[in-house]
């Protein structure tokens, strides 16, 4: 048995789960038009390697502060099955298709928040999901995170927590599916990594290392 490990955003949809979601919530009167903006500025530093992730996840939390849990969960429903499953790509299906047919352990590991990731990785039919701790109190948002952010490095410290404290069967070999740079940490991590749509960055380090290079359609 094998663990496959998929990241989310531009990997096995076709834009941002986060930005997505924003505009949805913008859409329904639920956060200003100006956290658009926002969070447009924050992703120019994430695609430069520069961003703060506390902060990126601060702003992009500020809407839910102080709701109900049940009430997002509903709202998340909704937005899942208008904006992120019709970016599902294809390829993408036929991929974790290919694990679950193998027997292997499938998991959708992002950088963007739990309250998210965790539904739509159900929804795709994988095992499980690694993502940003989102924090609930009483039944309703802080607006805050908790825990190792899976970020960069930090997606592989939360991948050897996992394994530690699920006392999972050991795997033969690791899989690594990524569109990003940052994912580097992971994907050198893995037995084989396949880059998917990279920028040119990730493309040349690919070539190089002999990582298989993919090129998804929607």
């Amino acid at each position: 048995m094998d663990l496959a490990l998929f990241d989310l955003d531009e990997t096995l949809i076709c834009e941002d789960s986060t930005g997505l979601w924003l505009r949805w919530l913008v859409s329904q009167g639920f956060a200003p038009a100006a956290l658009i903006d926002e969070e447009r500025a924050l992703m120019e530093q994430y695609y430069q390697g520069s961003l703060s992730m506390e902060a990126y996840m601060h702003t992009t939390l500020s809407p839910l502060a102080g709701m109900s849990a049940a009430t997002v969960s509903g709202w998340i429903r909704r937005f899942i099955q208008r904006d992120i499953l019709p970016r599902v790509y294809p390829a993408a299906r036929e991929r974790m298709r290919w694990h679950q047919e193998r027997g292997d352990t499938v998991i959708v590991i992002s950088a963007s928040g739990e309250h998210l990731v965790t539904p739509i990785a159900e929804q795709l039919g994988a095992c499980g999901a690694l993502a940003i701790g989102v924090e609930i109190v009483d039944d309703r948002y802080s607006g805050q995170t908790y825990g190792t952010m899976t970020y960069k490095e930090g997606k592989v410290s939360r991948l050897n927590d996992w394994l530690q404290q699920a006392q999972t069967p050991t795997y033969s070999r690791t899989w690594a599916y990524s569109d990003s740079i940052n994912d580097l940490p992971m994907l050198e991590h893995a037995d084989h990594a396949w880059v998917i749509n990279p920028a040119e960055p990730l493309s040349l380090l690919a070539q190089q290392r002999g990582w298989e290079i993919c090129h998804w359609l929607r």
